[in-house]
């Protein structure tokens, strides 16, 4: 008996060595991805148009940065997930006075953060498809902010975070980037122009880089691709994008949080000429 429990006691000493060692590799292996430092390419800006500077305090709104960061760009909480990780947006307004416009544009263009390491919440691979006057807009309503807020915490990477950061399950929003210069959307042509570009640097994100559909993230349903927008008539079109709610008012899970806090900006022209692209993508497509 005495020889059993002796080797039982081997057994599991070795179980919780290589446990530990495990342990260590993920923590290891993920620190490496998150200390790992690269050299952002350097940012072309143009000098926006009034009219773009008039309107980028909406397309701050729009974009969602108020959304993560907060309407007056204070930074906070955004995700509490763990054990996978809890996320804080920075406060913009005490960061961005003390970087250049190539520090800000990078991070939002390329998800290469003024410490030169990578992004990974930062919808970054959907803000490179914005024109230098768009990202130069953007940083110019940045700087017009207010000052706000205090300091705001890094991200918390829990036990299973780190694991998806050391086995490449969990990737920086740099790595897609590429997927987002080739997937584009459909293009229909010079008449729905316009909306092509709506949907591609703002549908994007959830609906996948060429809108064929996302994927599911936490409890919700998988973004369908937006052949779907086909079977709605601009009436319930404009209510969806206003309110996230479809005929019925079935649950369409984080669709309605997004309507709501940043879609419900959209003017009734730009709603129109989304609903126009989107059934006109559905009818090219499906033949």
């Amino acid at each position: 008996m005495r020889k059993v429990l002796r080797w039982l006691g081997y057994i599991l000493a070795a179980i919780l060595i290589l446990l530990l060692l495990f342990a260590a590799w993920v923590w290891f292996a993920s620190g490496r991805v998150l200390s790992r430092t690269h050299r952002a390419a350097p940012e072309r800006l143009a000098a926006p148009s009034a009219a773009q500077l008039a309107d980028s305090g909406r397309q701050l709104r729009i974009l969602g940065c108020a959304n993560c960061h907060g309407r007056g760009l204070e930074g906070g909480l955004v995700f509490d997930g763990q054990p996978f990780c809890t996320v804080w947006a920075p406060n913009l307004t005490a960061l961005a006075p003390r970087l250049s416009d190539q520090q800000l544009a990078a991070a939002i263009r390329q998800g290469i953060g003024h410490d030169g390491r990578a992004l990974f919440v930062m919808p970054s691979d959907m803000y490179s498809r914005l024109s230098d006057q768009e990202v130069a807009a953007l940083i110019a309503a940045i700087r017009a902010t207010p000052r706000a807020g205090g300091p705001v915490a890094p991200i918390n990477w829990g036990p299973i975070g780190r694991f998806a950061l050391a086995t490449g399950g969990l990737r920086p929003v740099m790595a897609t980037a590429e997927d987002y210069r080739v997937r584009q959307p459909y293009d229909t042509g010079p008449g729905e122009a316009a909306g092509r570009r709506l949907a591609a640097t703002a549908c994007a994100a959830c609906h996948g880089p060429d809108l064929t559909g996302g994927s599911a993230e936490g409890g919700d349903r998988a973004p369908p691709d937006l052949a779907v927008a086909a079977a709605y008539d601009p009436a319930q079109f404009r209510a969806l994008l206003r309110t996230g709610l479809p005929p019925g008012g079935r649950d369409l899970g984080i669709m309605k949080e997004v309507a709501e806090r940043d879609f419900a900006n959209y003017t009734d022209e730009e709603i129109a000429q989304l609903h126009a692209y989107l059934r006109a993508r559905a009818e090219r497509v499906a033949r």
